[in-house]
Order: structure tokens, then C-alpha cells, then sequence
């Protein structure tokens, strides 16, 4: 993979050089310190992008299954499993190129592998920024939910939210391929980071503002019971227990990718940036992560959506 300052994976392969080595100019740490380097095998990533792609094909099947779960908010968690399907899609497939590289079971010419390299390069590049948005969308549907709650039907509608997706996936890859064209350029580093950095400000901004009434209407109800501290303190405790792990989950698993993107404008050739540079292969890893924990968090919480998922997992159609 190739998303902005990383390494040429399969040329690498090709020309049998490290794979953990970033590209743009940027070699590993020379000066003779020790670095503290994450090996991750092929196989590792090979095991993560399977998971990743079998569980977000199930969340994509069920939601299609089912016509109760045609809706926005639906649509919207549809669209991040897709988009974490093609992520986790794309590093299988390149994966399992490497390994039929190494292992000499395929023969392929510099040309061909550049070509599929880039391709790969836009897929993954675009499903990781489609991802973003989606996870955005969903925030920003959740709060109209709450604070519109009696408006929220006739401004969500489900026009208006395929609408949306349409935009979001047409914004995505053209925004990958441009970048993809343009990687060795600060602008483009710079955008990506920013854009990470709104995505997360974002989230956390609605999120912390839906928690608030959440605790706002439980206490109210409190006052009417006259129980009023534990309910209160209870559920104010559970409701920032919830948030703090949506948000540490997704800035732990972006977090270090777009640090590294930083760190590519920011300190390219200094000995302490090596060091992180050349763990990119486990900031992936940790993207693929959390394409496996986005399903458990935004999907199978729902019991319409899990009793489906029986019904496709017996082949029950």
C-alpha cells in the first residue's frame, strides 16, 4: 500500500527490499540508535484483513436482508461496513500478492505491479476516507436524533441520505486519486491530517454534547422519582465511560497513521521520526483493527440487526 508517505508494498516485494521502509526520501533510522520497531508479518496482516472482510460482509448482507433496517441511520452504518469491507479487501489482496511473490507461485513484470499498486493505492485510500466521513455521518445522524427528535424524519429521509453516500463515495475517490497522484506533496499530507483532526473534533463534539442531555433528561427524570444523585451520577458514569471508549477506540486506531503523516512534514529526516516511520505497517494494522471493532460498536448492538444475522448465517433467506 501507498497511501501518502508509506512504502511500495508489492514493488518492494518485487525488488526483494524491507517492506517497513516509508517512501518519499525517508529511509529508517542511520544513525546507529535503536528504534523501537513493531514487526508485522504478512500473515498477521493477512489474518486481521480476513476477519475485518467476513465480518464486514455480514454486516452488509444482514442490513441488505432486512427491510426494517432500511433506513438512514442504517444506510449510514451499511456504507462504513462497505467502506471497511474494500479496506480490509484491498490489504488482502495485496497481501496475498506479496506472499505469491515471495513464495515464487506468481510472476509478474515492474509495469503490471506498479499498475495494481496504484489501483490498490486509490481503493484503500478512498475507503479509508469514505470510512472517516461515514463514522462522521453516523455522529451527525445520532444528534439530529436527539435534538430534533420530533423534525428528525422529514430531515433525515432516506432520499436525502442515499444522497449523501452518493456524495461522500464520489468525494472519496476522487479526493484518493488526487492524493494518490500527489503524495509526495507537504499540501497533500496536510490535508489529510487536518481532515482526520475535524473528523475527530467533530465526533467529539456532538458526542460530548449528546451525553450532556442525555444526563440533562436523566436527572430530570431523577428529580420527579426523588433519586436524584445515584440515577443521575449513575448514568452521567456509564454515558462517559461509553464515550471515552467510542473516542479512545477511534483516535488509538487512526491516531498513529495520521501522526505519521505529520511527522513526514513536520521532521522527515530526524532520528527520533525514523523510528516511527518505520512502524508503518503497524499503524495499518491498527486501521484494520478497527474496521473489526466498528461493527460491534455501531451494528450488533441493534437486536433487529443480530436476529437477522442468524437468519443469514443459517442461510435462512
Amino acid at each position: 500500500m501507498a497511501v501518502q508517505g508509506s512504502q511500495r508494498r508489492l514493488l518492494g516485494s518485487l525488488n526483494s527490499t524491507p517492506t517497513a521502509i516509508p517512501q518519499l526520501g525517508l529511509a529508517a533510522n542511520q544513525t546507529g540508535a535503536r528504534c523501537l520497531e513493531v514487526s508485522i508479518s504478512d500473515g498477521l496482516f493477512l489474518s486481521l484483513g480476513l476477519v475485518s472482510l467476513v465480518e464486514n460482509a455480514l454486516v452488509v448482507a444482514t442490513i441488505a436482508k432486512n427491510r426494517n433496517l432500511h433506513s438512514p441511520m442504517y444506510c449510514f452504518i451499511c456504507c462504513l461496513a462497505l467502506s471497511d469491507l474494500l479496506v480490509s479487501g484491498s490489504n488482502v489482496l495485496e497481501t496475498a500478492v506479496i506472499l505469491l511473490l515471495e513464495a515464487g507461485a506468481l510472476v509478474a513484470r515492474a509495469a503490471v505491479l506498479q499498475q495494481l499498486d496504484n489501483v490498490i493505492d486509490v481503493i484503500t485510500c478512498s475507503s479509508m476516507l469514505s470510512s472517516l466521513c461515514f463514522l462522521g455521518a453516523i455522529a451527525v445522524d445520532r444528534y439530529i436524533s436527539i435534538f430534533y427528535a420530533l423534525r428528525y424524519h422529514s430531515i433525515v429521509t432516506l432520499p436525502q441520505a442515499r444522497r449523501a453516500v452518493a456524495a461522500i463515495w464520489v468525494a472519496s475517490v476522487v479526493f484518493s486519486t488526487l492524493f494518490i497522484a500527489y503524495y509526495d506533496h507537504v499540501a497533500v499530507l496536510l490535508c489529510l491530517v487536518v481532515f482526520f483532526l475535524a473528523m475527530l473534533v467533530l465526533m467529539a463534539v456532538l458526542y460530548v454534547h449528546m451525553l450532556a442531555r442525555a444526563c440533562q433528561h436523566a436527572q430530570g427524570i431523577a428529580r420527579l422519582h426523588k433519586r436524584q444523585r445515584p440515577v443521575h451520577q449513575g448514568f452521567g458514569l456509564k454515558g462517559a465511560v461509553t464515550l471515552t471508549i467510542l473516542l479512545g477506540i477511534f483516535f488509538l486506531c487512526w491516531g498513529p497513521f495520521f501522526l505519521h503523516l505529520t511527522l513526514i512534514v513536520l521532521c522527515p529526516e530526524h532520528p527520533t521520526c525514523g523510528c516511527i516511520f518505520k512502524n508503518f505497517n503497524l499503524f495499518l494494522a491498527l486501521i484494520i483493527c478497527n474496521a473489526i471493532i466498528d461493527p460491534l460498536i455501531y451494528a450488533f448492538h441493534s437486536q433487529e440487526l443480530r436476529r437477522t444475522l442468524k437468519e443469514v448465517l443459517t442461510c435462512s433467506w
